[in-house]
């Protein structure tokens, strides 16, 4: 009798789904806020499209990936199976790879310095399209991480205005091993702070996703909680 490959059982993906579902449903409901207001994008980097197929079927359309390479030598085929599947890159981004992004992402996580925002403008006004952007910040001020420096948040956010870079809002990774509430809230009021109220804020992923829920989170990177531990 086959075996099914860990990860592929449809089974397994629609009862991982559902359960990640119903876990945003309630921090939700515990914020006073509607569930249908906050993306679930699946993070779905190093998994191939065997894996990703079942969680299709299962209904989730939001996928998220880190390389621009990896994405491209999956999804095309996957996307012309399903064309209604927005695709976001959730991982650090290189300038001379802003082309290749702007024609395969329908939203970019990772803004952090003006040399890539000079790069996406470029780009997108040789594409002829307007991929929204969440300027990535580095909350914790940790040197080995992406992010723009919070000092240098307010310049980054005039050029991109100055551009005509599509602002989708703020993100963030919290340092790993301390309590991220207090992140997602200094998040959150940076949002405020620099004129984007109502915008998005990209924050929570597997192990914090309800937290950040109930900080104001708009969009939740979920990967394990979805995929299965990576092996």
């Amino acid at each position: 009798m086959p075996v099914t490959p860990p990860g592929t059982d449809p089974a397994t993906a629609a009862a991982r789904l559902v359960n990640v579902r119903a876990r945003i449903a309630h921090a939700a409901a515990i914020a006073r806020r509607e569930a249908g207001d906050i993306t679930l994008v699946a993070v779905s980097k190093t998994h191939p499209a065997e894996a990703i197929a079942p969680l299709i079927a299962a209904g989730q359309r939001v996928f998220g990936e880190n390389r621009v390479q990896e994405a491209q030598a999956k999804w095309p085929e996957l996307r012309d199976r399903h064309p209604d599947i927005a695709l976001h890159l959730v991982g650090q981004l290189q300038s001379n790879k802003a082309d290749e992004a702007v024609a395969l992402f329908d939203c970019i996580h990772s803004l952090d310095r003006p040399s890539l925002l000079t790069a996406l403008a470029r780009a997108m006004d040789k594409a002829g399209r307007r991929v929204p952007c969440f300027v990535q910040v580095n909350i914790g001020a940790e040197d080995q991480k992406g992010g723009c420096a919070i000092a240098d948040l307010p310049a980054l956010l005039t050029q991109a205005r100055g551009a005509d870079l599509p602002l989708a809002g703020l993100m963030c990774v919290p340092p790993a091993g301390i309590e991220p509430a207090p992140f997602f809230a200094l998040l959150d009021k940076l949002a405020v702070d620099h004129g984007l109220t109502g915008a998005g804020l990209s924050m929570g992923m597997s192990d914090d996703f309800e937290t950040a829920i109930l900080m104001g989170a708009t969009h939740v990177r979920v990967g394990s909680a979805l995929f299965g531990a990576r092996g």
